[in-house]
């Protein structure tokens, strides 16, 4: 029997991946459904494109919901309390030197599912997140990549405090409606302070 590889994730990417379930299950079935049940109210199906895309896309939801799931049931979380600042791990934030540019730069590990390198997020699956993990500050590291030879070395170490800065921020939005008199009630405190749960 296969074992499933464990899916390593941040609190706030599982959090990120339990959304997106959660909306495909909620509100994109349902727009599938009507999609399907206003195709099918225009009669002959063998010359019916908005079904068939309909039906395509419905396929496609339909896959994600069940990728998610099977991640979801092998999904390991990492906690951030307990990350070293001594050494690179899933979780850590990184400021690095690209020894070969001169130029710093501060990426954050993360699992391959919530890996985006537009938001400086990268994979430990990666060419570059492989070579991070377990480097220590001022190491300089080798790193084979496509493009040919990183030479990087790693400056600062830290913890990602992602859930921090979100209940600052709710925190702040908090107070200050209160210093503009504005009435907070309960049900609309609770909705601020799920937002960061």
């Amino acid at each position: 029997m296969h074992v499933a590889e464990k899916k390593r994730l941040t609190e706030d990417g599982l959090k990120k991946i339990e959304q997106e379930l959660e909306n495909l299950k909620t509100v994109r079935r349902k727009e599938i459904a009507e999609k399907i049940k206003v195709a099918l109210s225009f009669g002959d199906l063998s010359e019916n494109s908005e079904y068939d895309e309909a039906k395509n896309e419905q396929a496609i939801i339909e896959a994600k919901i069940t990728q998610l799931e099977a991640m979801l049931k092998v999904v390991e979380v990492v906690d951030t309390d307990e990350l070293s600042t001594d050494i690179v791990g899933v979780g850590s934030k990184v400021r690095i030197l690209d020894m070969d540019m001169g130029e710093e730069e501060e990426y954050q590990i993360v699992g391959s599912a919530e890996a985006d390198p537009m938001e400086n997020r990268i994979s430990d699956e990666s060419p570059m997140g492989k070579g991070l993990i377990g480097g220590r500050i001022n190491e300089e590291i080798d790193i084979e990549v496509p493009a040919g030879m990183m030479r990087l070395k790693i400056l600062e170490i830290s913890k990602c405090h992602c859930c921090l800065i979100e209940l600052i921020r709710i925190l702040y939005l908090i107070i200050t409606a209160r210093i503009c008199n504005k009435n907070i009630g309960s049900p609309a405190l609770s909705v601020l302070i799920c937002q960061i749960c």
